[in-house]
């Protein structure tokens, strides 16, 4: 049997560009709409709340430890600074919330004090962490 030649057919290949560019778009649509998982830096053990409600986008998270201590941004904060330390990471996203994750053996005069730096620091959307069991 004898092969036909059809003319110039002998290096044909297949185009990669088009499946190159469809995994790039692909890479870019996983990229974009990923959400990162921001956390506090500190484990607190949260008091529960039967109400409690799952915050899906809780931008500015600030942690309050049974000792005392403010954590904002995996760093320990002073009392003086929280309004400072807002008022920068709320500029860099307006939109953005504050959820405080208090220890339920911190103090409440703490957790006060630290709301109002937070709404002295223009930020009037301010969730208070709890877990979500079945309260008592």
């Amino acid at each position: 049997m004898a092969r036909r030649n059809r003319g110039g057919d002998d290096d044909a290949q297949i185009d990669l560009t088009p499946m190159l560019d469809m995994s790039f778009i692909l890479l870019i649509f996983f990229i974009v709409t990923t959400s990162f998982v921001k956390e506090a830096g500190i484990d607190v053990s949260r008091p529960s709340a039967a109400t409690a409600e799952r915050k899906e986008r809780g931008n500015i998270l600030i942690a309050i430890r049974a000792n005392g201590e403010i954590w904002i941004d995996k760093r320990v904060v002073d009392k003086r600074a929280v309004r400072a330390t807002v008022e920068r990471l709320h500029a860099e996203n307006p939109e953005g919330s504050v959820v405080i994750i208090a220890d339920k053996s911190s103090e409440t005069g703490t957790l006060v004090e630290v709301m109002d730096q937070v709404r002295l620091a223009g930020v009037f959307n301010v969730s208070i962490a709890a877990d979500q069991s079945g309260g008592g």
